[in-house]
């Protein structure tokens, strides 16, 4: 008997989604939590997997359609697991399609599914960004197994137990959901269920027979193609998916230079292979002169901490009246003081940066000025102030903008401080920045000079109601005491303030009590507790 297969809830508020791709055809036997198909909803790419094993009857969409969540998506005859075994044909079919699809049990040990955990405070979801393992490694406990990217950061994901792994559920950029199955693991030291044994014993020769037929393929394809290219990937370690998309392509994998670990092929290995000259187009076009190719376009989808990043400011433009206001800070004294110091605590692995002095600096003008570390509700009827000074500090990551704060500043040293901005710039640029030091920041400073530029106009890392951007250092010429031109190391500071709480008069009278300690760092030690 046929049933619908109804789209279930893909994520909070989404009622629709397009179709992206069909993974099966029908006429397709699929297994239970396979994927079936690739929807995109207002938020991220999410694969559809078949809640039982059978027979696909009926697409009732088409690639590119809008399909209804809580409508049918396609029709099935669920079938058991005892009804593909009734002829030969059938048999080798399923067979093949459990091969590819979900591991097994074997003789030296148990195979259990890895459930992605909870990885943050909402998230339901994220990106397979890169698989540290392969399928059939060794893996020991805690060892690193995939990198994932959330809306917030990078995050590792460490495996459970000591075993073999048996099957990667996901590819490269695919989207993994939450509290399911990530990876399947073989555990070292356990026993073999026994009808897990049973079946596999039983499907045995049908696997095997099927598995002949690729070997004799690849040497077919390699016979023709040997003139003009060679196997590079003897191995050719890939997903299911990957290896569809060449066989769709016409694309011996063997023949395709895997970009992964240990040669890992990915479906972008696939399409760079493919559109990539032969021999005779190289040598071809380089003797003839090709006009350029121009108006090409590329599309990516925009995902992880990027997206969450668009999102957000976004909100906070479209909700916070911002105002900006630039000021330029004699940073002469300071820069020759940290000079003095940097050497001193260098020999105790201590890298002291000019970021420390500004934390401080801004602490200690913050007592004077605590409606500058206040932050208002989402209507803007009421003011919560701030005790601990909690200093957030951008960092341009590998995976997007990262704003991960220090903690207590009030409480801290320059040299605790130190520690604590090096760890923290560490953990963003390599992407991998605990919650906790994401959350709770009362105000942010941006080192926009680092990378080049004077003056900008920062927006609000909200529910934050102020932000400071640090132009780039600069020798310019300024009259001292005595009306004399000497040269000077001058950096421009851009303010933007929640004009709603801030006014004008109180950024710029907190500017200069922050403009006063650095300059002169000796008024930071008058005034430190």
């Amino acid at each position: 008997m046929s049933i619908d297969f109804i789209l279930p809830d893909i994520g909070e508020g989404i009622v629709e989604c397009e179709l992206v791709e069909w993974l099966v055809a029908e006429g397709d036997v699929i297994e239970e939590d396979q994927p079936v198909a690739d929807v995109m909803t207002d938020k991220a790419l999410v694969q559809i997997p078949a809640m039982h094993s059978g027979v696909v009857d009926k697409l009732y969409y088409a690639k590119g359609e809008i399909a209804k969540v809580h409508q049918p998506l396609f029709a099935m005859t669920p079938t058991d697991n005892a009804a593909p075994a009734t002829s030969q044909s059938s048999e080798a079919v399923v067979t093949e399609s459990v091969s590819s699809q979900a591991p097994e049990a074997s003789a030296n040990g148990q195979v259990e599914d890895f459930i992605l955990p909870d990885i943050g405070e909402g998230i339901v979801e994220c990106e397979l960004v890169e698989w540290l393992v392969a399928e059939g490694d060794l893996i020991e406990e805690d060892q690193p197994i995939a990198d994932v990217m959330t809306d917030k950061a990078l995050v590792q994901i460490p495996a459970m137990h000591q075993g073999k792994v048996v099957k990667l559920y996901y590819a490269k950029g695919d989207i993994a959901k939450v509290h399911e199955p990530l990876f399947a693991i073989e555990i070292a030291g356990s026993a073999a269920a026994p009808t897990a044994a049973s079946t596999a014993s039983t499907n045995q020769p049908v696997v095997a027979k099927k598995l002949e037929q690729p070997k004799e393929l690849n040497v077919k394809v390699a016979t023709t193609a040997q003139a003009a290219t060679e196997v590079v990937n003897e191995k050719a370690i890939a997903s299911p998916a990957v290896r569809r998309v060449a066989r769709e392509l016409d694309i011996n994998i063997h023949q395709v230079p895997g970009s992964g670990k240990k040669g890992r092929v990915y479906k972008e290995d696939v399409l760079a292979f493919k559109n990539a000259p032969t021999a005779t187009e190289s040598q071809t076009s380089a003797s003839a002169t090709a006009p350029a190719i121009t108006g090409g376009t590329r599309v990516e989808p925009i995902r992880g901490v990027k997206a969450a990043m668009a999102k957000a400011m976004v909100n906070s433009v479209s909700t916070i009246p911002h105002f900006t206001y630039c000021e330029e800070i004699d940073m002469t004294n300071l820069i020759k003081l940290r000079g003095e110091l940097k050497a001193v605590y260098a020999k105790q692995d201590i890298k002291l940066t000019m970021m420390p002095f500004f934390m401080k600096a801004m602490s200690l003008a913050l007592k004077e000025f605590p409606l500058v570390n206040s932050q208002a509700n989402e209507d803007c009827t009421e003011l919560t102030y701030f005790d601990d000074h909690n200093i957030g500090m951008a960092v341009d990551s590998k995976v997007g903008l990262l704003v991960p704060n220090v903690k207590q500043v009030q409480t801290k040293s320059i040299l605790d401080l130190a520690a604590d901005i090096i760890r923290l710039t560490n953990d963003a640029r390599s992407g991998r920045v605990p919650a906790a030091d994401l959350k709770g920041g009362t105000i942010t400073i941006s080192n926009i000079g680092a990378i080049g530029g004077t003056v900008a106009t920062p927006i609000i890392n909200k529910p934050e109601s102020a932000i400071v951007a640090l132009g780039k250092l600069q020798t310019l010429p300024r009259f001292n005491d005595n009306g004399e031109v000497e040269a000077r190391s001058i950096m421009q500071v851009s303010w933007s303030g929640d004009h709603r709480i801030i006014d004008g008069g109180t950024i710029a009278r907190f500017c200069n009590l922050w403009k006063f300690f650095l300059e002169e760092p000796s008024n930071m030690l008058v005034h430190m507790a």
